[in-house]
């Protein structure tokens, strides 16, 4: 019983080596990587096992040089293959940047392969990419708020609605109301943004797109009804529309403002859009910036995010608004609150 143990797991660290086409593996590679993991075998006793496995595991070998080289076919019914250093190291890595984007019902379906990541690279002993994993993180720009609860149902039915083009039967809980809303929903698609995920559809017979969040679904059902779905709805034009964006209008207009050197620095190497320039101000260290951007709030609140390090010209709508903001901010300062 334990040889025929030993057996097996020598047949499944076997198969985990072995990549898929176009990559290939050599069987003295086999050899050495398994030796390596603690099985005692002989390069015959390898080729032997690769040609009984080749056809309920879709192997096949490369015969146009030795040693044979071999692959799985890009329609292999398993995938046991062993997760490689760069895929773990990518993987280790985007976990932190994803836990600030994703509601917490999917972190925990991902959380097998971060985890399998992870023993991945604290296996290799040595290894310059194990060392790199404990030595690189991804931080986020500027304050990130925790990701809205999503419940796994809500984020399965959801999937499941938007993948089979089912329509939706939801109970939704308004932003600005304490009461439930009844909606048949056709899915669209779907925007992680920020720290909440939102579900693009249309409601019974609109043709309207809207946006649900979901972590105001509080009950959900997948119907055997199919989706009316729009053909010529495309989600990257309905996002360049500005409808996350808060836009104040649908044209560009030229931002122009004397910058701090720092921030002259940092927009030189991350510009804020392909049509900026900066350039010297007589007898200041500040540099003028002009750059083409949307009339939208997120432009804004970058603006207001730099504080005294921006003095801002046009457009004119936005000096304005800066005005009123700070009268309103010195009064709620110089105000006696407590009294």
């Amino acid at each position: 019983m334990s040889q025929a143990k030993d057996t097996l797991l020598r047949l499944f660290a076997l198969l985990r080596l072995i990549p898929t086409e176009p990559k290939r593996i050599a069987t003295p590679t086999l050899l050495e990587k398994l030796s390596d993991r603690g099985f005692s075998v002989t390069l015959r006793s390898i080729q032997r096992d690769l040609n009984r496995l080749s056809i309920p595991f879709s192997l096949q070998c490369d015969q146009r040089e030795t040693p044979f080289r071999w692959s799985f076919t890009r329609d292999a019914p398993l995938d046991l293959q062993d997760m490689d250093a760069p895929t773990a190291l990518a993987l280790y890595l985007s976990e932190s940047h994803l836990v600030s984007l994703l509601p917490q019902s999917v972190l925990d379906q991902l959380g097998p392969q971060f985890r399998r990541a992870r023993n991945y690279l604290h296996a290799l002993e040595g290894n310059g990419l194990a060392d790199w994993a404990r030595r690189v993180r991804a931080l986020p720009n500027g304050k990130s708020l925790l990701p809205a609860p999503v419940a796994s149902e809500v984020w399965a039915k959801v999937s499941a609605g938007l993948l089979l083009q089912k329509q939706l039967h939801v109970s939704y809980q308004s932003r600005s109301k304490d009461t439930l809303k009844q909606f048949c929903l056709h899915p669209s698609g779907l925007v992680s943004r920020h720290a909440i995920s939102y579900l693009l559809a249309t409601v019974d017979d609109y043709e309207d797109t809207r946006q649900f969040a979901l972590h105001r679904i509080r009950d959900i059902q997948v119907t055997d009804k199919p989706a009316e779905t729009r053909s010529e709805f495309d989600i990257d034009e309905y996002i360049a529309s500005g409808v996350f964006s808060y836009r104040q209008s649908d044209i560009q207009t030229e931002l122009v403002a004397d910058v701090h050197p720092q921030i002259a620095t940092l927009l030189r190497e991350t510009p804020l859009s392909h049509q900026q320039t900066l350039s010297d101000i007589p007898s200041s260290e500040w540099k003028r910036l002009r750059a083409s951007v949307p009339l939208d709030r997120e432009t804004l609140w970058w603006i207001f995010g730099l504080n005294d390090n921006i003095r801002v010209h046009a457009p004119q709508t936005w000096v304005d608004e800066i005005r009123q903001r700070l009268q309103a901010m010195q009064a709620l300062y110089t105000e006696d609150l407590a009294s």
